[in-house]
């Protein structure tokens, strides 16, 4: 049995299950943006890296990735509220089509605060995308355009997920158990 910081680890979703959802999400944005040029692809830092990397790898065409780095949890396995931006984008994305990708969406307040704070950079289109989404948990309204998976409200680790820094290794998701 599986365990991180003693606690035991309950399989959630499998890797073959991640695989398949991520290629079935990569078509679904595929037909949703124009591709007359690249568009970017936005990551947030750290939790999204993985998937971000198997998601890019499905389109067809070329797109300019870029990341932000937030933090709105530190070492606790629940948010603290307060967004702060550690990194901001390097590109320009005045203009241009935009995806914004985060590993999960469960407040809402991270992600709606970075997309508000996006859009004060005049993209051309602004979606958003995350591989799990808690809707039990939404504090805000705010709903992503793309989802991979619809999760229970549980503290979970694996695929880029993780607590104070451990799982994010973990190739399936797992439910942090009592």
């Amino acid at each position: 049995m599986k365990t991180i910081r003693g606690k035991r680890l309950k399989l959630l979703i499998k890797e073959e299950d991640i695989r398949r959802r991520v290629k079935e999400l990569a078509k679904e944005i595929e037909v949703s943006f124009e591709w007359k040029e690249p568009p970017v692809v936005v990551g947030l830092l750290k939790g999204a890296f993985i998937f971000l990397s198997d998601l890019v790898r499905q389109f067809n065409g070329f797109v300019i990735i870029d990341f932000m780095q937030v933090s709105s949890y530190g070492q606790s396995t629940e948010s603290s509220g307060t967004i702060r931006i550690l990194k901001d984008l390097e590109i320009d994305v005045e203009g241009r089509e935009v995806l914004l990708v985060d590993d999960i969406l469960d407040t809402g307040l991270t992600m709606k605060e970075i997309y508000e704070f996006l859009r004060m950079k005049n993209p051309k289109t602004l979606k958003t995308c995350v591989f799990l989404d808690k809707k039990e948990r939404r504090k805000v309204n705010f709903e992503a355009d793309f989802v991979g998976f619809d999760v229970p409200d549980k503290f979970l680790v694996g695929y880029g997920l993780d607590w104070g820094e451990y799982g994010r290794n973990l190739p399936e998701i797992y439910i942090v158990e009592d």
